[in-house]
């Protein structure tokens, strides 16, 4: 009887292409970031067959794989992709965010003061008149 091929999660997470390396990933599993089937898993030693289910989340963004085979070497990135089947559900699209409709109103008098209201201060107090020379 022909057992499936079993590797190591943090193995498998490099050759596919998730994590730039296995430390990194090994980080992510510990963390408990990492699900299979459902079960949290914190153990880079666990040991992965074709057709488990990974749900995890990667650069703030939720990933859910299925395992479909285990790779042999770290190859390029479409070698890679051959590895797994991505069924994370599509994201929602983005609303556009246009520009107010008002810039921000200051109230006179709150917060610093403009370069109109600082002219008008230095002419009332008399600092900085450019006109007398002072």
């Amino acid at each position: 009887m022909n057992e499936p091929a079993r590797q190591r999660l943090d193995k498998w997470l490099w050759f596919a292409r998730i994590l730039k390396s296995r430390t990194l990933a090994q980080k992510l599993i510990t963390s408990g970031a990492v699900r299979i089937d459902g079960n949290r898993v914190t153990g880079a030693d666990y040991r992965v067959v074709p057709g488990m289910v990974l749900t995890m989340t990667v650069h703030e963004q939720l990933r859910i794989l299925k395992i479909v085979d285990t790779g042999e070497r770290r190859g390029p990135a479409s070698e890679a992709a051959e590895l797994y089947e991505d069924l994370t559900p599509a994201l929602p699209p983005r609303e556009k965010k246009g520009r107010p409709s008002k810039p921000g109103v200051r109230e006179p008098g709150a917060g610093r003061p403009t370069k109109r209201e600082r002219r008008l201060t230095d002419r009332f107090t008399g600092k900085g008149n450019s006109r007398t020379g002072a």
